[in-house]
């Protein structure tokens, strides 16, 4: 396999930066987009600290090759949801897109699909996937794929607040049907498998939520 130039937003914490840690460690070279300082110290990596909104395709860098793979991971919630979960997938995609391009991933949610969580955050990640669908039409010609890959319960820091609260994480555990949230490594994984080994499924939204969407206690 060739070595792949990678985009990845959020690489400072989480699953962004698990996602970069996997691509690295497989041999590609990775662009980190993070309005925070790097933790990631590789030759083979590059940070850009800089804040993502509707206004960054101006102030994002020129990069010294064309981007094999996009990775939109940066995100909050109950921040600037619009601007930092849409419209950073928006400017990053936009600025580094090209026929040269092999795969772009839009990091969303379970929330796109189900709604389930607080309402500006579910409507930037619906905002998200739908925008994941469009770039999908518009790259199928050059043999390339985007998808997007929406996430249940993950640990990381941004989901602190359940994490480190015994009864709430039992309680969330407990609706999904392995008893369990994923880690950022297993996200990452899926991450790897649907921008480099998948080549056919595009325009999808692959739902990775252990099972809680579909969980039901069925009554006779």
């Amino acid at each position: 396999m060739k070595n792949l130039f990678v985009v990845v937003t959020g690489t400072s914490t989480g699953i962004g930066k698990a996602i970069a840690e996997l691509f690295i460690d497989k041999g590609h070279e990775v662009v980190g987009i993070d309005r925070l300082p790097s933790s990631i110290q590789n030759p083979h990596y590059l940070h850009i600290q800089t804040t993502l909104n509707r206004d960054s395709i101006s102030i994002l860098p020129e990069l010294s090759r064309p981007v094999d793979i996009i990775i939109n991971n940066a995100g909050t919630q109950n921040e600037d949801d619009m601007d930092n979960n849409f419209w950073s997938a928006y400017s990053v995609t936009e600025k580094y897109l090209s026929h040269n391009i092999k795969s772009v991933l839009m990091i969303s949610s379970a929330s796109a699909i189900t709604g389930a969580e607080f309402p500006i955050y579910c409507a930037s990640k619906g905002a998200m996937s739908a925008y994941g669908k469009q770039i999908a039409q518009r790259i199928g010609i050059y043999g390339a794929t985007c998808n997007n890959l929406c996430p249940g319960g993950v640990y990381t820091d941004m989901n602190k607040f359940i994490t480190d609260d015994p009864d709430k994480l039992k309680q969330v555990k407990a609706e999904t049907l392995l008893g369990e949230w994923a880690t950022a490594k297993q996200i990452a994984e899926w991450a790897y498998f649907l921008t480099v080994t998948n080549t056919f499924a595009t325009g999808q939204d692959f739902l990775v939520d252990g099972g809680e969407a579909i969980k039901a206690n069925f009554i006779v």
